[in-house]
């Protein structure tokens, strides 16, 4: 089987790396695109996958992006007529969404972000098939299948990922001593036009607020203040799924680490006025997250939530408990992910 993937965010990357890794295994062909976005290649390079670079950044306003849209697509057409993929797989990424429509080959794709309306607008009407987890918000018409899962269960279920606090010893970092994890991101990705988060100084204050309860490690899409740089988290970043194990507490304005703390039993706040179906859930079925999505005050009332769980005795071992529930209830994704496309592609060679 040859399939073709590209990638333009790093949690991509980790999404679908087991994937590539199964499929190299049994003598499948996958070629990869990346453009650079928060360390993605570096991604790539750390899990031994090769990659064709296609890009230098995912564009920082509409007119680049619309430029990238066009481009990509064209050259990502151009390599299925010479590769000849069987099939184009993972996120509702337009540009190969098109191109395996021009080029008549199924595209097999997993998404869980609502808002990224223009990807979905396309891919919902020219993908072969949309897997989404069972809380998606957009009904994505009949080519959408609804599963009990969630993206970060790709590389965080227990068959795939064992936390090792080893690891984070060997470069330095303490696993043992309590901390907390503060993610900050960039707002310049396509659905973050129009919205802002923390001014430096109300990051400066947070953190201040934090640390009274322990170690306090920044990770950043774009720059931090100068008083956080001491605190910036150095670890690689292939590890950082192992700081999110051992942390006490993560507090993050991008779903995607809020939601990974919450699949490896660590309490999270999710602080972002994009409503997510999956963060939902989690807050209200497994109670290991708590979202902030309405209101100026938001982030006051998430600090407030924060320290009210850090003064919580035994947080880190109820966590561990919410999760075993959270786990028993979830699809493997990978395993199904897998039969799914060997499906489409058997299909497809018959018809």
């Amino acid at each position: 089987m040859k399939a073709m993937i590209c990638f333009t965010h790093p949690a991509w990357v980790h999404q679908f790396h087991h994937i590539i890794w199964r499929m190299r295994e049994r003598g499948d062909e996958v070629m990869c695109f990346v453009a650079e976005k928060d360390g993605n290649s570096k991604l790539l390079d750390s899990y031994g996958i090769p990659y064709i670079r296609c890009a230098k950044s995912t564009g920082k306003n509409p007119v680049e992006k619309a430029f990238l849209f066009l481009k990509l697509t064209a050259q990502f057409t151009l390599a299925a007529l010479r590769f000849k993929p069987d099939i184009m797989i993972g996120r509702a990424a337009p540009m190969l969404s098109v191109a395996s429509w021009i080029c008549r080959k199924p595209h097999l794709l997993y998404e869980d972000t609502e808002v990224s309306k223009f990807a979905l607008r396309i891919c919902k009407r020219l993908s072969t098939k949309l897997l989404t987890p069972r809380t998606f918000l957009t009904d994505l018409g009949p080519r959408q299948e609804r599963l009990d899962t969630y993206k970060e269960l790709f590389y965080l279920h227990p068959s795939v990922f064992t936390p090792d606090k080893q690891k984070l010893r060997d470069v330095g970092f303490d696993p043992d001593e309590p901390y907390i994890l503060v993610r900050f991101v960039a707002w310049n990705a396509s659905h973050d036009i129009g919205k802002h988060g923390l001014d430096d100084a109300g990051k400066v204050e947070l953190v201040k607020k934090l640390s009274k309860y322990g170690r306090v490690y920044v990770s950043s899409e774009g720059s931090v203040p100068e008083a956080l740089k001491p605190l910036v988290l150095k670890t690689p970043y292939e590890l950082v799924h192992h700081v999110l194990a051992f942390a006490k507490l993560v507090y993050s304005e991008g779903a995607t680490m809020a939601s990974e703390a919450a699949v490896l039993g660590t309490h999270a706040l999710y602080v972002n006025t994009i409503v997510s179906g999956s963060t939902r859930e989690q807050a209200e079925r497994f109670h290991l997250l708590y979202n902030f999505n309405e209101g100026e005050d938001r982030y006051e009332k998430a600090a407030a939530q924060a320290i009210e769980l850090l003064e919580t005795p035994d947080l880190v071992e109820q966590g561990r408990q919410k999760q075993q529930k959270l786990l028993q209830e979830k699809v493997d994704i990978n395993q199904y992910y897998m039969a799914e496309m060997d499906r489409l592609v058997k299909a497809g060679r018959k018809g």
